[in-house]
């Protein structure tokens, strides 16, 4: 193994990727050409066009076909070649070294890349940065230059053009100040009438002050606080000057002031008369400030001046100057003072009109930073140029994210280099222990049919004799014995059934971790079977005085479909737990559709001892359920399910000793006991918690409890079946779920004396299946209360035991001041057989009929039918089979009995032979063969499986073939029919009779032929059960 193999592994998945584009591609010509085409041809209808486009999409699909095509050569390709190649160590090396110095490389230049990507960015950052602060400072001294300019013309309309002036410094200063805040660069505004030198002495008269002179000031500056406007010397003699007039008060210090007079602002004033345009001076040093600022001056013109003025007009109109100051150090800082990010970069202000010596209007030079952004700036005089340029404060962090990036994939590099090295290593163990494996694999697999072969050996072999000894019991107990030899032969046939009852869960078990273990699917009566369970435990039930009950909702289905026995298993494990572990108090088993939990969440949880069954406290119904997937946290349903399916929740409440917090968590474990005490007080495997568990399970359900120790346990759990009443038997069927299934107690009325509402639920579930209509009364008077003022006729009254020993001297007394007229039939719902009647009721009247719980249906109907007199008829859906009907179906039937085990052909001979069947024995299948050859007189054959020489399959198969035979020679008239079993056709019931619980499943049976299974050791009812589908007892009956 190499490398190459890793290599074609990638290749595999690349070529996986490649095969799903062609795919897609394919799917868009096909369909995008398919609509297309198909709206032009459609529109237009030519044969011609139709035929082209259809071998264009032909032709293109043929193209993508043959691509995919040769894509699938690929995998076999690389894996031929590359499996096949193999490299010695030097070149696993070389590979190695190559890969390593590549991805070096690799690192480099990643690391260079990131680098300039974070300084280009830096640049674009910066170049934003100054960009935004160069067009902000542009923005507002633009808007400020507007507004001097048009405070010119406001200055030449109401000053010159106003006779006498509308303005004067009053007027002016305050105006500037109220409208300060237009011009947000500005520190303020002064204008400069233009006096002529023969002008000079009339304007200084009218001023009342004489005109200074300023180059004085510009020589030799002075602070702000030693500025005396009073100390100035005279304006020198000129031919006209520019004395400031009015000023706002932040620049009134330059009132009487010749502009003409400085160096800057003569210049400034004779550009600005001549070009029209506002003009800035060259920053120098503000008056009284001493800071840095320019001047932005507007020639005044008379009102008549044409737009197309040449300069030497604009001269002789010019009538003064307003000029605006600006701080250029305090406008940039309160600029910058507007923007989050001020303190990031570094802003210089340069006037560059002198490209060899720009002056520095803002800024310093310290940074440590050279990366520098210069921007422009237009203050709108051409003359004059200047520029912004902003540098980082910082020097560049270090660049993290290329070193960390660089690193990363160097690393990686190397680790998928170990990886290849490592890989490449260990494939070839990797190889090995895949093939050792397979090995343990294949003994696995081989150890665990042997143990299923094992366990069905071992299950032969134990049952069959088991079946010799239960057999023999029973016969046994046929014969007349002495009440002791009677007891003997009881604990005897007990101990076997013990001892089957523990195979079968031991079998089971092992069948559910082989995964072997499958549902049947067939339609059963849901209340049949819970009568059957109440059945099974009532003796023990009434010995121990625990009320046993049940109670299925009206909603229930009669008849669903599913496998009843394994429904009965769970049934019987959870209520034969709670036998075990409750002394006193009751076991209650009701049985609802899921959907009735979801609609009334109350009516499923107990909330008092009142409300319960015997009155005790019981756990927590609701906790046992809580945690289910079909409930959500709401209470609402969490699934959507099927209209066919039936989701039943069946909960076991009891009010035993309860299981210990310690030990709730391992109660689904097999073979886990509780505690050693409780093993061996009460006995038990614990395995039969653990099968219930996977049963729910497979019937597509969930399982879960709630106890209280010294309170009780309550089970609950969920089964899915399908609903066996077809439409037309639920309008048809007397057995459906509204209908009695005894007819002569069909409108007849009764009243329950029971204080407890769940046991009166319970009584009335019982006696309306009879038919019988029921009225609940909480006591004795209001029944007789009830009885005296009704509209109908009463049959009976049920009183309840317990109410019956404290409320009967009432009844009685009653009864014998106010005697009815129509006396009902009084009946006693007992709990055990001890049940006292007080000799005052029994005089003069029938005596009471005392009925002992647990109720069922048969038992009820047998016990009313004696008491009431109206018959004494089986009812029509008997549970359990009686001699009586046995020997009605076998009487007159000849039987084949195959088996290789003398005990067993005994056993199973005097089993048929009581109820009247002609039985004749054969020890072998070839004998079998022989004696069912057509034509033979037998009715049914029972044949076991696992015999020597030939099994019961190939048994079953060689009979079926023969009778196949006859009948196709029958049908074809080679042969005489002859009459079998009022059928022209040849078909033997063959019945499998077998102890091999796990190979020989109903499915096999069939499968080759067999009709019917009979697990040994077999009972009356199981025999029963499959010979009632052959045989028919009315054509014995007749004959």
């Amino acid at each position: 193994m190499s490398l190459f193999h890793v290599l074609g592994f990638a290749l595999k998945i690349g070529h996986l990727f490649w095969m799903l584009c062609c795919w897609f591609v394919s799917w868009f010509v096909d369909n995008g050409i398919e609509d297309k085409s198909g709206l032009l041809v459609g529109s237009v209808g030519d044969l011609e066009k139709t035929k082209m486009t259809t071998m264009k999409k032909k032709n293109k699909m043929c193209f993508w076909n043959r691509i995919s095509i040769s894509g699938l050569k690929i995998p076999s390709f690389s894996y031929q070649f590359l499996g096949s190649v193999k490299f010695n160590k030097a070149w696993w090396r070389k590979l190695v070294v190559a890969w390593v110095v590549l991805w070096v490389l690799v690192s480099i230049w990643t690391f260079w890349y990131f680098s300039s990507q974070a300084m280009e960015k830096r640049k674009e950052t910066l170049t934003s940065m100054c960009d935004e602060r160069a067009r902000m400072l542009q923005d507002q001294f633009n808007v400020s230059m507007n507004h001097v300019q048009a405070m010119s013309i406001l200055i030449s309309t109401f000053h010159h053009g106003k006779i006498p002036s509308a303005i004067d410094q009053r007027t002016f200063s305050e105006y500037t100040d109220r409208t300060s805040f237009e011009r947000p660069l500005t520190s303020g505004v002064a204008y400069a009438m233009r006096v002529l030198h023969s002008e000079r002495e009339e304007f200084e008269r009218q001023q009342g002050w004489s005109i200074r002179r300023m180059d004085s000031l510009e020589q030799n500056p002075v602070h702000k606080d030693e500025y005396d406007p009073e100390a100035l010397e005279p304006s020198p003699v000129q031919e006209e000057y520019a004395p400031v007039i009015f000023a706002q008060d932040t620049v009134s210090h330059v009132v009487s002031l010749d502009m003409l007079s400085g160096k800057e602002d003569r210049e400034n004033v004779l550009r600005a008369r001549r070009s029209g345009k506002g003009v800035l001076t060259a920053p120098f040093p503000l008056l009284k400030t001493n800071r840095l600022g320019v001047i932005l001056t507007f020639a005044v013109y008379k009102r008549d001046l044409p737009s197309n003025a040449t300069p030497k007009e604009r001269i002789e109109a010019t009538n003064g100057y307003l000029g605006g100051v600006f701080d250029i150090e305090s406008l940039v800082e309160n600029l910058l003072q507007q923007l989050a990010s001020k303190q990031t970069i570094l802003v210089n202000v340069y006037d560059t009109t002198n490209h060899s010596q720009p002056i520095s209007m803002y800024g310093s030079d310290v940074s440590a930073d050279g990366l520098e952004r210069v921007s422009l700036l237009n203050f709108g005089d051409p003359f004059r140029k200047h520029e912004m340029r902003c540098r980082f404060k910082q020097k560049p962090p270090w660049p993290v994210l290329s070193m960390v990036t660089s690193f990363g994939i160097l690393v990686i590099a190397l680790l998928v280099a170990h990886i290849i090295h490592a890989t490449v290593s260990r494939i070839t163990k990797v190889e090995e222990d895949c093939h050792k494996m397979e090995q343990l694999k294949k003994k696995a697999e081989a150890a665990d049919v042997a143990k299923s072969q094992f366990l069905a050996t071992v299950s032969h072999e134990i049952r069959t004799p088991m079946n010799g000894v239960l057999g023999m019991l029973h016969m046994l107990m046929d014969t007349e014995l002495d009440v002791t030899q009677q007891d003997y032969v009881r604990t005897a046939q007990a101990s076997g059934k013990a001892l089957v009852s523990l195979i079968n869960e031991v079998l089971d078990q092992a069948k559910i971790e082989s995964g072997k273990l499958e549902l049947e699917d067939v339609r059963f009566d849901l209340r049949g079977i819970l009568d059957d369970v109440l059945s099974l435990f009532s003796g023990k039930s009434q010995q121990k005085g625990v009320e046993l009950a049940v109670y299925i909702s009206d909603r229930v289905p009669e008849m669903l479909i599913g496998d009843p026995g394994r429904f009965r298993q769970i049934l019987t494990n959870l209520m034969g737990n709670s036998i075990k572990f409750t002394e006193k108090g009751h076991i209650f088993v009701t049985v609802h559709l899921v959907e009735e939990l979801f609609e009334s969440i109350d009516g499923e949880t107990a909330s008092s001892p009142e409300s319960t069954l015997s009155g005790l406290p019981v756990a927590d119904r609701k906790r046992s359920w809580e945690n289910f997937k079909a409930f959500s946290s709401s209470g609402h349903r969490s699934f959507e399910q099927s209209p066919p399916d039936i989701n039943l929740i069946v909960a076991v409440e009891d009010t035993g000793i309860g299981i210990p917090l310690e030990a709730q968590s391992r109660i689904f474990t097999p073979f886990m006991q509780v505690g050693p005490s409780i093993s061996r007080t009460h006995g038990g495997t614990g395995i039969g918690l653990s099968i219930s568990k996977c049963l729910v399970g497979l019937m597509k359900g969930e399982i879960g409890f709630s106890s209280t120790p010294k309170v009780g346990s309550t089970f609950t759990f969920t089964a899915v079946f399908s609903n066996g009443m077809q439409q037309t038997e639920r309008k048809n069927d007397p057995q459906n779920n509204n209908q009695p299934i005894f007819s002569e107690f069909r409108g007849m009325k009764a009243v329950v004396v029971d204080h407890r509402p769940a046991r009166a639920k319970v009584s009335w579930y019982h006696f309306q299946r009879l038919g019988i209509r029921v009225e609940v009364v909480p006591r004795v008077e209001q029944a007789l209360h009830y009885m005296k003022i009704g509209t109908c006729t009463v049959n009976m009254i049920l009183i309840e035991q317990e109410i019956w020993n404290r409320e009967a001297d009432v009844f009685i007394k009653k009864l014998q001041k106010e005697p009815l007229v129509l006396s009902p039939k009084l009946i006693l719902l007992a709990n055990s057989v001890e049940s006292s009647i007080p000799d005052a009721y029994c005089t003069g009247r029938d005596p009471p009929i005392v009925i002992v719980k647990p109720l069922r249906a048969s038992m009820l109907a047998a016990t009313l039918q004696r008491g009431l007199g109206i018959g004494n008829r089986e009812p029509p859906q008997q549970k359990g089979p009686p001699a009586l009907i046995l020997r009605n179906l076998l009487l007159g039937r000849k039987i084949l009995i195959v088996d290789d085990n003398n005990v067993n052909l005994r056993v199973a001979a005097g089993a048929l032979k009581k109820y009247g069947a002609d039985v004749v024995c054969a020890e072998s299948g070839i004998k079998a063969i022989s004696l069912l050859k057509p034509p033979h007189e037998f009715d049914a054959c029972f044949m076991d499986i696992q015999m020597p020489e030939m099994d019961g399959f190939e048994a079953t198969k060689r009979i079926r073939d023969m009778e196949e035979e006859i009948n196709k020679r029958i049908k074809n008239g080679e042969a005489v029919i002859v009459e079998n079993g009022n059928k022209a056709s040849w078909h033997l019931p063959v019945l499998a009779m077998t102890a091999d619980v796990i190979q020989a499943t109903h499915e096999e049976c069939l499968k080759c032929g067999m009709d019917g299974y009979v697990s040994k050791p077999f009972e009356a009812e199981q025999l029963y059960r499959e010979v009632s589908r052959f045989f028919d007892s009315s054509s014995d009956t007749e004959s």
